[in-house]
């Protein structure tokens, strides 16, 4: 073992209880800081799944019809009159679906027709969305066949899934029928086949899902679709990626991070804030490493006088120092993964949702141990730069004077 390892070891065991009280509280201090990572990270993951679980990751939507100037008088000048929206297919949105699906950063893509229409049963009058869809697309989008709570995800002709707070309102079950009525009087009467539950008491009191041809012919969309939905490998490129289709497509794309701008701040200003108590527990860590090591060089000056001056050069005395400064933060990093795991086992345990079921899935990710035990040797040997500096430029003779 060369000569710098074991003066750092002997150094570190001759003052054990105060190594030891170092070590834990760099423990702590890792501990809170894995715990505090862990655990933001499960909870964004959980509300960003439970806000895309009835919302695609970029919708693509026919661009806006553009207002059309008034003619101008005498006494009037030229003003522009803005252009009532209606509903209106994507051109050639084959072509664009097939093109979109060879793009590696899309998952999924699921052309879609909807449009406003009446769920009508028996006195029951409901204004609700008609989504026609083709399931097998759609549920790689949304997984809307594992939301249901009854019945099963059939959208054949003449059938229907509803979400269970519509259901309620209109106060009807599977196997039931129910009349769908557009604006313009086209009507059709289908078969509820199942009920779902998206998390979202809006979703669930609006949406209808039913085939692609029936909400064609329904919403008077033949052959069309309104809109095309998208889902993403990568959450975070959302936006970047629907500027990019907008520009080559000229159909307006929103994301996720659009249509939720408010949600996506909240997330932000929540990371920056975690990030800026964790670099305080770092910079606490860091003092209380370097404070132990100044003491340390008081009180073994005459040991690094005699060292000195048996030979052993400045840059050996540095590299004790250095040494035991990232030995400490090392074990420490190991002592506070362990103590984050056991905060996390014992927060799943006791946080749980009425049903027994966890609040939201946390895992303490290997390479979050592995950045947590580098970082704190890192912040040892950097905090362990001043003790060793003043270590190496004690002069030998007054050292050893005391």
């Amino acid at each position: 073992m060369p000569f710098e390892w074991i003066a750092a070891v002997r150094f570190l065991r001759e003052g054990r209880m105060q190594s030891l009280l170092i070590i834990v509280g760099v423990g702590v201090g890792v501990a809170v800081i894995v715990f505090m990572s862990a655990l933001l990270s499960g909870l964004q993951a959980n509300l960003i799944k439970r806000t895309l679980s009835s919302q695609a990751h970029i919708t693509l939507l026919p661009p806006e019809e553009i207002a059309r100037p008034q003619q101008a008088t005498d006494t009037t000048a030229l003003r522009l009159q803005k252009q009532a929206q209606r509903l209106r297919a994507i051109d050639q949105w084959q072509t664009l679906r097939d093109r979109l699906e060879t793009w590696p950063e899309i998952a999924a893509v699921s052309p879609v027709a909807s449009g406003p229409a009446f769920a009508v049963r028996g006195e029951a009058n409901k204004a609700i969305t008609v989504v026609g869809i083709e399931p097998e697309r759609y549920n790689r989008v949304i997984s809307l066949a594992e939301r249901l709570t009854a019945g099963q995800l059939r959208v054949g002709a003449g059938e229907a899934v509803i979400g269970i707070d519509l259901a309620k309102d209109l106060g009807a079950e599977v196997g039931d029928k129910l009349r769908l009525s557009a604006a313009d009087g086209r009507s059709d009467t289908l078969t509820i086949t199942g009920l779902f539950d998206l998390g979202n008491k809006g979703v669930n009191a609006r949406n209808v899902y039913v085939g692609l041809r029936t909400a064609q012919s329904l919403l008077d969309l033949v052959g069309g679709v309104s809109s095309i939905d998208l889902a993403l490998h990568d959450l975070d490129l959302a936006e970047q990626l629907a500027r990019r289709i907008a520009g080559e497509t000229g159909l307006t794309a929103d994301s996720w991070i659009k249509t939720n701008a408010q949600f996506v701040t909240a997330l932000t200003s929540q990371r920056v804030s975690s990030n800026v108590i964790r670099f305080f527990i770092a910079l606490s860590v860091a003092f209380g490493i370097a404070s132990v090591l100044v003491v340390s060089v008081i009180q073994r000056g005459k040991e690094i006088g005699i060292l000195r001056a048996m030979g052993a050069t400045q840059a050996q005395m540095r590299r004790i120092f250095l040494l035991q400064g990232g030995i400490v933060g090392f074990f420490g990093s190991l002592l506070g993964s362990a103590l984050a795991w056991s905060f996390l086992m014992l927060w799943q345990l006791l946080a749980r949702n009425p049903d027994g079921t966890p609040m939201f899935v946390i895992g303490v990710e290997p390479g979050l141990v592995a950045l947590a035990a580098g970082g704190a040797s890192l912040v040892g040997i950097l905090s362990a730069l001043l003790p060793a500096r003043r270590a190496a430029q004690l002069d030998p003779v007054v050292a050893i004077r005391g």
